[in-house]
């Protein structure tokens, strides 16, 4: 499987047009919901520059072979935030579209649950081509559909004891 390597500056950059692309739109939303894990810088980011405030919805679908390989989406019970959310018109964002299936499960699971959402749009930084859901606002297409290796990953094989010496701490 083809790999993209993202770096920190790539990634921020790419956050920053998804902003700027949203603000282009001059949709008016009250407030935003990532969902975690993927998503959660990215609606940190959006959370800041619009000033809204920002939801926590935690989903899972990358569970097996140490997270490459999809398995049944998982949407937490509840929605983390330090008030209720306000307003009818909620901005739902997250790093990628890959399969579309937290997209489709995940859009009428929230709307399910919070009835006074009237308008519900979608933001990603990358969407690939094999996805069955199409976000309303995304920075790039991926025709070829690859791994996106993202900036953060390299915690994932990282144990504390491996932060010593790569902090040159003894």
């Amino acid at each position: 499987m083809k790999k993209l390597h993202i770096t920190w500056e790539q990634y921020h950059r790419l956050i920053e047009q998804l902003a700027s692309q949203v603000y282009a739109s001059a949709w008016d939303f009250q407030a935003i919901v990532c969902l975690a894990r993927g998503g959660m810088r990215v609606g940190d980011v959006l959370s800041r520059i619009f000033d809204k405030p920002l939801g926590v919805l935690f989903t899972s679908s990358y569970r097996e072979d140490s997270g490459t390989k999809q398995s049944r989406l998982q949407i937490a019970e509840h929605l983390s935030s330090a008030m209720p959310l306000p307003g009818s018109r909620w901005l739902l964002v997250d790093d990628l579209v890959d399969s579309g299936a937290t997209l489709v499960e995940g859009i009428p699971e929230i709307r399910r649950r919070y009835p006074q959402v009237r308008e519900l749009r979608s933001a990603v930084i990358w969407r690939k081509a094999c996805s069955v859901a199409i976000p309303d606002y995304y920075c790039e297409y991926l025709a070829d559909n690859p791994w996106i290796v993202q900036p953060f990953e390299l915690y994932d094989n990282m144990e504390p004891a491996d932060l010593g010496p790569r902090l040159h701490v003894h």
